[in-house]
């Protein structure tokens, strides 16, 4: 195997067993086995164990940034909230293990928390809240609601139906041909709660 491919397979074995392990729970020989190579190809492509962890969150994470071209787009808050819900909804269904790289840093960060993760995540409630508060001066929105919190409820509750995927399969349509009547429906309960 080419130096290329190497990189390559050892990025999408080790975005399958850390999304299955986290960092801690996967050895640096489970991951050259899984891989096909020697353990002296982790070094050589990504320093260590760690440095191909890292590698992985930037991969899984870098689509987070393409909130700022929806930000540059849209500019009446409504249809910004509409666009980041459908944008949530690609993203976990282009990125199936995001939500697990999301939820365990989230619940246990590893030392790449403060630089990789928490900085996009940031960025995205930054920029809904600025949605919420644009709406509350143009007086779509409630005056009493605080920005940031709405922010966090609305990310929360797009990201929970994929969080709750496995119990409520039996409750919801998973379909991804629903998505964008979830979209809808999403975006009416929040633009109900939070508007005037």
């Amino acid at each position: 195997m080419e130096k290329t491919g190497i990189h390559k397979k050892l990025m999408e074995v080790g975005t399958q067993l850390f999304a299955e392990r986290g960092v801690n729970g996967v050895s640096i020989r489970e991951l050259s086995l899984a891989a096909g190579t020697s353990i002296s190809m982790i070094s050589y492509h990504f320093g260590s164990k760690e440095g191909l962890y890292s590698a992985v969150l930037q991969e899984q994470f870098a689509c987070f940034a393409e909130i700022h071209e929806i930000r540059r787009q849209i500019s009446d808050p409504v249809e910004m909230i509409e666009s980041y819900l459908r944008w949530t909804f690609q993203r976990h269904r282009n990125n199936p293990h995001l939500l697990r790289f999301y939820t365990s840093e989230l619940t246990n960060p590893t030392a790449f928390f403060e630089t990789l993760v928490a900085p996009v995540i940031d960025e995205v409630i930054v920029i809904m809240a600025e949605a919420v508060a644009q709406g509350q001066q143009q007086g779509k929105f409630r005056g009493d609601v605080d920005p940031a919190n709405a922010a966090l409820a609305l990310a929360g509750m797009v990201n929970y139906f994929f969080l709750s995927l496995q119990a409520t399969k039996k409750l919801i349509s998973q379909s991804p041909e629903q998505d964008e009547s979830l979209v809808r429906q999403y975006l009416e309960i929040f633009i109900r709660g939070i508007g005037v």
